[in-house]
């Protein structure tokens, strides 16, 4: 790599305040903010709107769409050979 053009890669915690986690990774996202972990260090906090703790594909609270539903009402309001 070029140096002196790659931005720095540190350690930052992402913290999702909805679902109350946070964790500890490496990016090349920066914040003013910081927050002790729980190792004792100081680290600077990103916070997010969702993470895998808050997202309904996560948590198993998503909703199934009824996309059989649809291609009949589709069917029904435009003919079985409206796409070709």
């Amino acid at each position: 790599m070029k140096p002196g053009i790659h931005p720095s890669y540190g350690t930052v915690v992402f913290r999702d305040k909805a679902a109350d986690f946070a964790f500890l990774t490496r990016s090349t996202m920066t914040s003013d903010r910081t927050v002790v972990w729980e190792d004792g260090n100081t680290y600077p906090v990103v916070d997010v709107e969702i993470s895998s703790a808050s997202h309904p594909f996560y948590t198993g609270t998503a909703r199934v769409l009824d996309t059989a539903g649809r291609v009949e009402r589709f069917e029904r309001r435009y003919g079985r050979g409206a796409a070709r």
